[in-house]
Formats: structure tokens, sequence, C-alpha cells
């Protein structure tokens, strides 16, 4: 693949990792009640469905979801649907002492991961990534299986990258809020975001 390529992929690339998001959020959320660690992990989730589109799209079946007008409206409904459910738990979420969140941490990594990977997979704008933008830097004449390893490979590692910056930023949070009021206040913040996403993700098109 040439340098060229690459040089204009990933700040591409990188641009769209670090947009505010449905998943950047939860990253934040997560990093502010659990910690660093917790929501960096948890982002293996994000990771896994991503590498999952990856494939589908370098196989041409992802081609076939976005062409179709009822799997795109399925993925689009339970997307939203999950978003809505979650920003419910976010706002009905208590704000729980530091020692309280320090026992559950090691509880909550399988859910939050199984959380950021049912959210990434019910976001419709994901298989437009994958069918629209990273075709745009393969060449037809080269490998084409090759080709998306290498450019879904960078994606993955801008993806984790972009995980953590979101995951500092929770910890900053986490100091800052410090007084249960505020953290709940942030909680229901995140939720109204996550609501507000949901209706996003109704309201828009394929060409959106």
């Amino acid at each position: 693949m040439e340098m060229v390529v690459l040089a204009l992929f990933i700040p591409a690339c990188f641009a769209l990792n670090m947009a505010p998001g449905p998943n950047n959020l939860i990253a934040l959320s997560n990093a502010k009640r659990y910690g660093f660690r917790i929501a960096f992990f948890a982002g293996l989730g994000r990771l896994t469905a991503f590498a999952l589109m990856i494939a589908l799209a370098a196989s041409g079946l992802a081609v076939v979801l976005h062409t179709s007008e009822t799997l795109f409206l399925i993925i689009k409904i339970f997307g939203a649907a999950y978003l809505f459910w979650l920003a419910i738990q976010l706002w009905r979420a208590g704000a729980p002492a530091d020692t309280e969140l320090r026992a559950q941490q090691l509880a909550n990594v399988p859910l939050l991961m199984r959380q950021e990977f049912l959210l990434a997979a019910g976001n419709p704008k994901a298989i437009l990534i994958f069918t629209a933008f990273l075709p745009q830097f393969i060449s037809p004449t080269g490998n084409i299986e090759l080709q998306f390893g290498i450019l879904g490979g960078l994606f993955l590692i801008l993806e984790w990258t972009a995980i953590a910056c979101y995951a500092l930023a929770g910890v900053y949070l986490a100091s800052w809020f410090s007084h249960p009021r505020y953290r709940q206040r942030f909680n229901r913040g995140c939720a109204g975001l996550l609501a507000s996403a949901g209706i996003g993700m109704l309201v828009s098109g394929k060409g959106s």
C-alpha cells in the first residue's frame, strides 16, 4: 500500500474515531464511574464489533446491508432502542461512593464490554464507514483483502487510541465531579445526549 494513501487515511480516520458519538460518550461515562483501566478494556467490546464489520465489508456482505432498506431500518431501530434503554439506565443511576465503585469494577467489565459491543453493532453509521469510507482508500488493482486488513487494522488501533483519550477525559471528570450531586447531574446529562443520539439515529437517512 502506498504511503501517500496512508498519509491521507490516518488523519481522516482518526477524525472519525475522535468524533463525539454514543460509544465515545459511554467510554467517557464509564471512565468517570469506574476508572481508566475498566473503560479502556471495556472498549474491546466495541473493537470486536468493528472488527466483524470490517470482515463483512471485506467480503462484500456489508454492501448488501447498506443497499437493503429493510435491513438498514432494522439495524437503525435496534440501535436507537438500545440508546434509549442506556439513557434510561443512566438517568436512573445513583451516585455511589468511590469505595462502592472500586468494589464493582471487576464484576462490571464483561457487562461494559457487552454494552460497548451492542452499541457499536447497533449503529448504522458504522456500516456506512466501512462501506463508503474505507473503500475510498482501496486500490481495485491491488489485493483488496490485504488492503482491507491493513486499513481495518489501522482503524482499530486509532479507535482504541480514541477510547483512551475519552477515558482519560472521564478520569479528569471523576475528580472534577467529586460531589455525588454533580456526578448525578453528569449522568443525567449523558443520558440526555444518548437519548438525543437515539432520536438522531431514527430520523437520519442512509446518506446522512
